[in-house]
């Protein structure tokens, strides 16, 4: 009869154990349409409904870029410290994980003391060595689902690191991309500037000779200067910015501004994608996006929490046992008299006061909503900023295009204007005013392809990626 007990108790045990306290995790759907396309992709040309490819740097088709942006990922301090929090997550997985096993601890030890003479039996030496060896074992019977939900939420926390991890290389990355844009397209607007000077010399110098001989007013030369200066005074800020630029690329990369290698420098234009960027729609972006799938692993790991608060509802059951030897002298250590051993259950029950584990258990769920209204937020979000990344896009290359019109058109004009003033059919004034326009409409044109790339970038960043290799 008591054998059947303990069968009883053992198979109700089990059975319990397949249930486990608090809510079952169901991933959440958006609370928003996510399916369709994106508004930017019908109304542009300059990108496709194509799914993007995670390394999507490479559409620059630029080595160097390639070259930077891995060193950026191996190297980034912000990479480092987020790959070790990956680490630590992980570390406490394996020590959730670790509560399914027995504890076992093993203990020893050895005295040597003397014992009052009041204390002491005739004839007994009191002074003695004493010593002791054993070990414990237990077990805890996750009836109400405590370690499994505790597993469950180690993990989810392992989870969110990863994808938090992959969240900081996706920054680091448009960081890295954009710093070298702006380095290369500063360096396109300071030719562009000094381009513009050395015309302006020329000017400069064939109406000093048309002053010399009298055709020309020695105000025409002063005012042709000021423009000259004005033109050249707008090189040290870009300069400044360029250098600015491949000093953040050096930290970037993990490197000291002296220690950047001069082939990160080396490039004098704007980078370009000269094919229409994929962009996907709304579902894949969902999927793409770290920060999302960061915020629903967030969710998974404090619903699991609100089965380990649930749990202590419960009584919690555990089986220990320990065996050892007690002995006066290491000879006496493993005679039968010295030995010892026990074993038997524990129950541990917080019975009838559960105010505080009630209190948790409200603490756990509303962890679990806020996370659930953070991960709306975060779709949200995540879609706002792709459809703006793609307007700006979208009118930055509207902008370039006019531009491009304006400059060519504003060329044409100071070419025509020094031919008509050569031959004095027009006067200096028109043509200083010719020289100007095309100087102005020169700048704004390569200031609009830095626009142009740097729209890509944000665009790429709004887009996400994915690192699978490097977790």
């Amino acid at each position: 009869m008591r054998y059947r007990t303990i069968f009883v108790a053992l198979l109700a045990g089990a059975s319990l154990a397949a249930c486990a306290a608090g809510p079952d995790y169901v991933a959440p759907v958006p609370s928003v349409p996510a399916q369709q396309d994106f508004i930017g992709t019908a109304r542009s040309t300059a990108v496709t409904a194509q799914a993007p490819e995670g390394d999507w740097w490479r559409l620059y088709d630029d080595p160097v870029l390639d070259r930077l942006v891995e060193d950026a990922l191996s190297a980034n301090t912000d990479v480092r410290v987020a790959v070790a929090r990956i680490e630590r997550a992980r570390a406490s997985l394996r020590g959730a994980r670790s509560d399914r096993l027995p504890a076992t601890t093993i203990g020893a030890g050895a005295t040597y003391g003397r014992v009052p003479a009041a204390q002491s039996l005739p004839g007994v030496d009191r002074e003695r060595r004493t010593v002791d060896g054993g070990i414990e074992i237990s077990y805890e019977v996750d009836l109400f689902g405590r370690v499994s939900r505790g597993i469950e939420a180690a993990t989810g926390d392992w989870q969110a690191a990863r994808e938090d991890a992959d969240a900081v290389r996706v920054t680091v990355v448009a960081d890295t991309v954009r710093a070298y844009v702006e380095a290369a397209a500063n360096a396109r607007r300071i030719a562009v500037a000094r381009s513009t000077i050395d015309l302006l010399d020329r000017s400069l110098r064939i109406t000093g000779v048309r002053a010399e001989r009298g055709l020309a007013d020695n105000l025409d030369v002063i005012r042709l200067r000021q423009l000259r200066d004005q033109q050249a005074a707008e090189i040290p800020p870009l300069l400044a910015e360029r250098e600015g630029a491949l000093f953040r690329l050096a930290t970037l990369t993990g490197r000291t501004p002296s220690e950047l290698p001069g082939y990160a420098a080396a490039r004098q234009d704007t980078p370009k994608v000269a094919q229409p960027i994929p962009v996907g729609d709304g579902r894949e972006l969902l999927a793409r996006r770290p920060d999302v799938r960061a915020a629903e692993r967030r969710l998974a790991a404090d619903t699991a929490r609100i089965g380990i608060a649930t749990a202590d509802l419960y009584p919690r059951i555990s089986f220990g046992a320990s065996a050892g030897s007690t002995a006066v002298g290491a000879t006496d250590l493993f005679g039968g008299g010295a030995l010892r051993w026990l074993v038997g259950p524990l129950l541990s029950w917080a019975f009838p006061n559960q105010e505080a584990i009630r209190a948790r258990i409200g603490q756990s769920r509303a962890d679990a909503a806020a996370d659930l209204a953070s991960f709306d937020g975060t779709v949200l979000q995540a879609l706002e900023e792709t459809e703006t990344a793609l307007t700006r896009y979208r009118n930055a290359l509207l902008r370039q295009e006019s531009l491009e019109q304006a400059r060519n058109a504003a060329a044409r004009a100071a070419k025509a204007s020094l031919a008509r003033q050569r031959v004095g059919r027009i006067d200096f004034l028109t043509v200083l005013d010719a020289q100007r326009t095309q100087a102005s409409a020169d700048l704004d044109y390569a200031e609009s392809e830095a626009a142009v790339a740097l729209a890509q970038v944000d665009l790429f960043r709004a887009l996400g990626g994915r690192w699978e290799t490097a977790r």
